[in-house]
């Protein structure tokens, strides 16, 4: 490979990465983007996008894409032997519709829309080292091509690190968790189903074994389109014993209890489950550095409320770009310092929202009897929905403030010793 230095070499070509390069390349960046994996390729995920990242996806273009995929309208929450029906809320920016698609695919096509737009794309090559820029303002990093165990430079202004959740490129920066935040641990699976193209997502609030008895976390079934479904389970570490909780039984009992309509052989899914771990509600930090910034699952930016991290990696990922490319027209590396502060501005109060809730996602006491009201209630769960999926409008300012203040009467209902 010949040495150039680029503008920007973004690490990780998953949904942040794809969507740094993109908004970075047809700014006029030269862009190059390493991936270690080779595409497409599998991840762990619900497959599910919401109309936030609809929202994202159309903005890059994609809107011809998307509609070869499954299109749903809303979302059916379960629970205590009921059923809701929610459509998306009408919203002046996002739509009212979701589409499910699988990473392989998504991200596959999130990538060579980034190439397209001028970015270069190396896949098989992992990042392992940040490159010292002390001297003469020009970082990157240290490559492996891990076909042939060569290693290289790529060199660039400034780094975009999009590596995922667990981000070994960001610790080597200093980046690290905060622990007292959430942290989101969940399981999916691929079963065959004649109700692939059913119009709701749907998410079981009350998880029961076999045998009738509570199990943590909430359970999902989305709809794929292609002959199959995505099912899969989720929960946070505020649930008291999460360490050690054995994920794949939980999903092996959540498969034995879906519903009959789903019509899946519970004992025979596609391919074996794969499960993950997911850093939440920006626990991540720092988020940028002199030449760098955080985005996406390396940066924590992941929705507690419901595991969601698609839209908030390309919105993240948008925001980076511009950053870079306004440091860049302006020979400037202390833009870069702005970053943490509009991510506050833009989800600070959300996520602290959210953060709360995930104290009452950990107590199965609380939350059960929380979704027994809430499952009477057609406005106050279409009013949860807004809120967790954070559509809320401009028009409904202070919606969550009254968020924040209705969750924290209820955190403080919870007995300590139940949450840690």
């Amino acid at each position: 490979m010949p040495e150039k230095i680029y503008d920007l070499l973004v690490i990780g070509g998953g949904p942040a990465g794809a969507a740094t390069a993109y908004w970075a390349a047809s700014a006029g960046l030269s862009t190059a983007i390493v991936e270690k994996k080779k595409f497409p390729r599998q991840k762990t995920c619900g497959d599910g996008l919401t109309p936030r990242a609809v929202h994202q996806l159309s903005e890059m273009h994609l809107e011809q894409e998307l509609a070869e995929y499954h299109k749903y309208e809303g979302l059916r929450a379960i629970a205590h032997d009921k059923s809701i029906e929610m459509k998306w809320p009408d919203h002046p920016i996002f739509p009212s519709y979701g589409f499910v698609v699988r990473r392989c695919d998504l991200d596959t096509m999130v990538v060579e829309n980034a190439i397209k737009e001028g970015a270069e794309f190396f896949e098989g090559m992992e990042a392992t080292r940040p490159l010292d820029s002390s001297d003469s303002g020009i970082g990157g990093a240290l490559v492996l091509d891990t076909d042939n165990g060569e290693e290289l430079e790529m060199k660039a202004k400034f780094v975009a690190i999009a590596d995922g959740a667990n981000s070994r490129f960001g610790r080597s920066l200093g980046s690290n968790r905060n622990k007292s935040y959430p942290m989101g641990m969940a399981i999916r699976g691929y079963f065959e189903s004649p109700l692939d193209k059913e119009p709701w997502i749907e998410s079981a609030l009350d998880v029961k074994d076999r045998n009738g008895n509570s199990m943590p976390g909430y359970g999902w079934i989305f709809p794929v389109g292609n002959g199959t479904i995505n099912v899969g389970i989720g929960l946070l570490s505020t649930f008291r014993d999460y360490r050690e909780i054995n994920t794949t039984h939980l999903f092996n009992e959540f498969a034995l209890t879906l519903p009959e309509y789903w019509g899946i052989n519970p004992l025979k899914p596609i391919e074996p489950p794969t499960g993950g771990r997911l850093p939440m509600a920006g626990s991540v930090g720092p988020k940028a550095g002199h030449n760098w910034l955080l985005v996406g699952d390396a940066a924590g930016s992941v929705n507690p409320f419901n595991g969601e991290g698609i839209d908030y990696a390309y919105e993240t990922g948008r925001l980076a770009a511009s950053l870079f490319v306004e440091a860049n027209l302006q020979n400037d590396n202390n833009v870069l310092r702005r970053y943490p502060d509009l991510l506050d501005e833009e989800y600070g109060l959300y996520f602290k929202v959210a953060r709360l809730f995930a104290k009452i996602i950990g107590n199965p006491v609380l939350i059960r009897e929380l979704t027994r009201v809430g499952m009477n209630s057609q406005t106050l769960m279409e009013w949860a929905l807004k809120v967790m999926a954070n559509l809320m409008k401009e028009t409904d300012k202070g919606i969550d403030e009254a968020a924040y203040r209705i969750i924290a009467s209820f955190v403080r209902m919870i007995p300590e010793q139940r949450v840690k």
